[in-house]
């Protein structure tokens, strides 16, 4: 109920405000200049018209809702504002009045949602919407759109990938829809269409997120006003072949009409890692290391020909401990961020111009960092006659990333607890005489990436009669990413022998990605009688080009030239690729409205995509959606229970057509070689012009519920998607010289689920407010339908009836008490066990359901937020990672309880250090079995803001607030990995962050 929540919260943002002064009473003799500010609870409003109603005079209050109007001792003020309910102060000879407007729920109908091409209400809206505005965004220390959403809305299910500065995230909205295809949504900026792929991912990762940094981390969220997701097919099919996997439209804040205002927005964050893994000491680590040299048979431990191999045990101290948690990842890492804006304007041109700052380091050691300049601007102007509208927006944004090339968690969770000093006397890298391979050398890997981004809109409309209006909107993006990384001989262990002239090498990527997007539209509405007409059409044209050249060069002088390529001894191309991606639709929606109660929505798209082959580029899709207010029947007129009831629902179809650029083509690749001075090409790609768009059909019912006034609403929903005609890269046969065909497969993916959404008004009075929002999603997804999936490739990984995201693993029996060798069921009974024919066992690793549930209380000037996310699911445990003692590697304290002498009943098997062949297969089977997987439900107290807001009267010119954020705060959860969502030990986990702010406004 995330949506309905946020619309209580921000009326004055979408709303115009009506302020009526009305006299109630005998006249006084004697007038009084009465000053005051209105506000909503935490912000002012603005442009509120103040009327006198036996005179006709007033005056409209400014940017900051202040007001002055001559009044009587005997007056009373009556104020309302659309939103918000009727409040009646009498003035009692005081000259200064402060007023605090407490939101209206039943006036929901008035405040507009974005749909995309047409904007809508709560109330009147016939699809799945759901909503985050700025106030929610602003609670939240994140750098990425996508953080700001997590947990806050039903029916997406958002993962962070790492906790690491620039990172990127997953997003599923309504489960996982095709086979072989992405999640992500089309997302939309201002209007233009945004993509979400790494120009990173698609090039050589060089980069400690190797390809996962998310392009919309360009978008500042102090700069976003809302945030609205679209989900079933009413919502998503006017956006067709685009729309599978639903759509996420970002709007950035506009200027608003005022006096011209300041906006100064000061924080500081430090960021931890909020669990450390419980592993074993020096004394435990060498115990087990001594017994598994001993079972692998290698018991001349005191033999100096192993002091080389076996330092551990052998020539390091054997007292010496270090906290390599503490070392590697036990740092604070600091982001500070700056912003300033101006805004304000007149009814008819209104600006924001806003930039911000934002520098972030990690907790590794080192000075690797991630900064961050965002530069914001709109201005919207509108003709004398409002016939003429023009909106211009621009989103420009630098990156400057230089983090490390490798995450150093792993090292943080295996460096062995006895290892040397990371550096020598003279503060060089410590080798220890070539026996430790120092987990700081990967910082002499120097790694930067510079990104620059823009996002340009503009958006012109004439209204050519009061029926009709014509507009269009212009879009124009790009995103260009330059990055290199360094590999020095200086970061690789001395007796390897490396030299500059050998090894030192670079590689560099230049890539860019253009777009231009045009969408003339015309919209028409009219009224007959009890009846209400919109109508709109348009059309798309969109073209794209990708462009990308990734070098190596190798063999340097001196590792000071490793920066100029001229330099090297060869030049090697890895990639040099470009290509264009061409788009065109036609569109159209009708919307009936009959008495305010029955709704009706009908939409359609014509898409066509240079991505398929002849007489495939085109493909139909549209829906249907109804509503029926069931509220506005006689019936329930008098009920002082049931405020609102809605029955809606929808049934559509949309696509996709999201596998790249040429792959109905014969295509070739660079292979990075040459022949006799000749550039070597190799086929990669396989001509198939026969296949087609991907479809996903969406069924959706709803209702939705007030009672009391709307201090309590519930909302509910089911749905049904249904994927078919599944691009699928069809394995092929080695000899074929291919490792896939693309084609279409009659196979069906179904995603059902149910949402239920919870707004409760607990308290609302003048001084103290007490809101609480709860959501829930239950999905379910399974594979419908698969011809002869029993002897095609996908038989080892599918299975009819069961989820997609399903693994299949061997059923692990324990340890056998005799031999300390992990045991499991042999299914097919031929006394051998292998992955064709004994990886039988199921689990499914996505969520069960997953919600979120916050309290919002306010006492005065005070405010309160906590939000607690939460997931019910299962995930990777440590068994993924380590499964077996004494290997050179720390282990956690789990691995303690080990199997050593026949008769032994552990869930451990016994050391070893690898050298062992006969244990080698049952060591990596432990890792494939459903011994790896366990539960990773978690409670997490997600965010927590406390902040203040200075009376007006101590600073009557200026807006004065402090705020205490906190993200991540506690974990409660059974999972004995790093972190329940991210569950590797590879990755660094998302930081526990506390964050101290002030903002000014004058």
């Amino acid at each position: 109920m995330t949506k309905n929540h946020n619309l209580f919260r921000h009326q004055h943002i979408f709303c115009c405000c009506l302020l009526f002064l009305t006299f109630i009473g005998p006249l006084s003799a004697q007038d009084l200049m009465v000053s005051g500010k209105v506000t909503d609870g935490q912000l002012p409003i603005s442009g509120a018209n103040i009327l006198i109603k036996n005179t006709n005079s007033g005056v409209v209050t400014d940017f900051d809702g202040r007001f002055t109007i001559t009044a009587r001792p005997s007056d009373t003020l009556q104020i309302s504002y659309l939103g918000y309910t009727t409040l009646t102060i009498p003035i009692n000879n005081r000259s200064t009045i402060n007023v605090t407007l407490q939101e209206d729920a039943t006036a929901l109908g008035e405040v507009q949602i974005n749909a995309g091409y047409y904007s809508t209400t709560d109330r009147e809206k016939t699809g799945s919407i759901a909503r985050i505005t700025a106030k929610d965004i602003e609670l939240q220390p994140v750098n990425n759109p996508l953080g700001a959403m997590q947990g806050y809305m039903s029916g997406v299910n958002i993962v962070q990938n790492t906790g690491v500065p620039g990172g990127g995230y997953d997003i599923q909205i309504r489960g996982k829809n095709f086979i072989n295809g992405g999640t992500d949504p089309l997302f939309i900026v201002d209007g233009v269409p945004y993509g979400s792929e790494s120009l990173g991912s698609i090039a050589i990762s060089v980069g400690i997120n190797q390809g996962n940094t998310s392009p919309l981390n360009a978008i500042n969220p102090n700069d976003i006003e809302s945030i609205e997701v679209l989900k079933d097919a009413d919502a998503t099919a006017i956006y067709g072949s685009r729309a599978a996997n639903g759509v996420v439209l970002i709007t950035t804040k506009k200027g608003k009409q005022g006096k011209t205002e300041f906006n100064i927005n000061m924080s500081s964050s430090l960021g931890t890692v909020s669990h450390f893994l419980d592993l074993l000491n020096t004394e435990q680590y060498l115990r087990i290391r001594r017994e598994a040299i001993i079972n692998d048979g290698r018991y001349d431990i005191e033999n100096p020909a192993y002091d080389f191999i076996w330092p551990d045990v052998k020539t390091w101290d054997q007292n010496r401990y270090t906290d390599w948690q503490e070392e590697l990842i036990g740092g604070t890492a600091y982001r500070k961020n700056l912003q300033l804006s101006v805004s304000g304007g007149s009814e008819r041109t209104r600006f924001l111009i806003s930039g911000s700052h934002q520098n972030e380091t990690t907790v590794f050691p080192g000075d690797s960092r991630y900064k961050k300049i965002f530069l914001h601007n709109t201005l919207n102007h509108q003709s004398k006659n409002q016939r003429f509208k023009i909106n211009l927006s621009t989103v420009y944004s630098i990156e400057d990333n230089r983090l490390p090339r490798t995450d150093l968690t792993s090292k943080a969770y295996t460096t062995e607890p006895n290892a040397p000093a990371l550096y020598d006397g003279n503060g060089q890298l410590n080798w220890e005489n070539n026996t430790f391979d120092n987990p700081l050398a990967v910082l002499e890997e120097k790694y930067q990436a510079d990104v620059n981004t823009l996002i340009m809109n503009a958006g012109v409309a004439y209204q050519i009669m009061p029926s009709l209006e014509l507009k269009t909107s212009l879009g124009y993006t790009t995103y260009n990413l330059s990055s290199y990384r360094i590999l020095p001989n200086t970061a690789r262990l001395p007796s390897y022998g490396f030299t500059p002239e050998t090894y030192s090498n670079i590689t560099t990527n230049g890539s860019e990605r253009t777009s231009w997007i045009v969408e003339p539209q015309l919209n028409w509405h009219t009224q007959y009688g009890k009846l209400k007409l919109n109508a709109l059409l348009g059309a798309t044209f969109q073209h794209q080009n990708t462009d990308q050249l990734v070098l190596n060069g190798r063999g340097f002088p001196n590792n000071s030239l490793l920066l100029n390529l001229a330099a090297a001894k060869t030049i090697t191309v890895m990639e040099d690729s470009d290509s264009k991606y061409a788009y065109q639709a036609f569109f159209g929606r009708v919307n009936f409205n009959w008495e305010d109660r029955y709704l009706l929505n009908l939409t359609g798209r014509r898409d066509g995509s240079s991505r398929f082959g002849s007489g495939k580029q085109f493909g139909n899709f549209g829906a249907i959606g109804a509503a029926w207010l069931f509220s506005e029947e006689e019936l329930f007129n008098f009920s002082s229970i049931l405020s609102f009831g809605k029955l809606r629902g929808s049934f559509g179809t949309t696509g996709s057509d999201n596998i790249g650029d040429y792959k109905f083509l014969d295509t070739y690749k660079i292979t990075g070689a040459d022949y006799d001075g000749v550039t070597v090409l190799e086929p990669n790609g396989i001509l198939n012009s026969e296949f087609g768009w991907e479809s996903n059909q969406k069924l959706e019912t709803a209702l939705e519920l007030g009672f009391f006034n709307n201090r309590l609403i519930l909302n509910s929903a089911w749905y049904k998607n249904r994927s078919s005609n599944q691009l699928i890269g069809i394995p092929l046969a080695h000899t074929t010289g291919f490792s896939e065909l693309t084609g279409n497969f009659n196979a069906t993916v179904e995603n059902t689920g149910l949402e239920f959404d919870v707004i409760s008004r607990n308290i609302n009075r003048s001084s103290l407010k007490w809101t609480t929002v709860f959501n829930l999603t239950i999905p379910k997804n399974k594979l419908v339908k698969f011809p002869s999936l029993e002897t095609s490739t996908f038989a080892n990984k599918l299975i009819i009836g069961k989820p997609v995201t399903i693994k299949h693993l061997y059923h692990a029996l324990g340890v056998d008490p005799e031999t300390g060798v992990y045991q499991f069921k042999d299914y097919n009974n031929d006394g051998v066990i292998n992955s064709s024919g004994d990886k039988k066992w199921i689990e499914d690793l996505s969520p069960e359901f997953f919600g979120g549930l916050g309290n919002t209380l306010t006492y005065k000037n005070l405010k309160l937020d906590i939000f607690f996310q939460f997931k019910k699911q299962k995930a990777y445990n440590l068994f993924r990672s380590v499964v077996n003692p004494g290997y050179r590697r720390n282990i956690p304290k789990q691995l303690l309880d080990y199997w050593q002498n026949p008769g032994d009943t552990t869930p451990i098997m016994q050391a070893t250090m690898g050298y062992n062949s006969s244990l080698s297969s049952s060591i990596s089977q432990q890792q494939s079995s459903n011994a790896a997987v366990s539960d990773a439900s978690f409670i997490r107290l997600r965010n927590v803001t406390l902040s203040y807001q200075v009376p007006q009267n101590m600073l009557p010119a200026i807006d004065l607030s402090f705020y205490l954020q906190g993200q991540n705060l506690l974990t409660i959860t059974s999972y004995d990995g790093p972190d329940p969502e991210t569950f590797s030990m590879n990755i660094l986990p998302p930081l526990r962050q506390i964050t101290l702010g002030a903002q000014i406004r004058f």
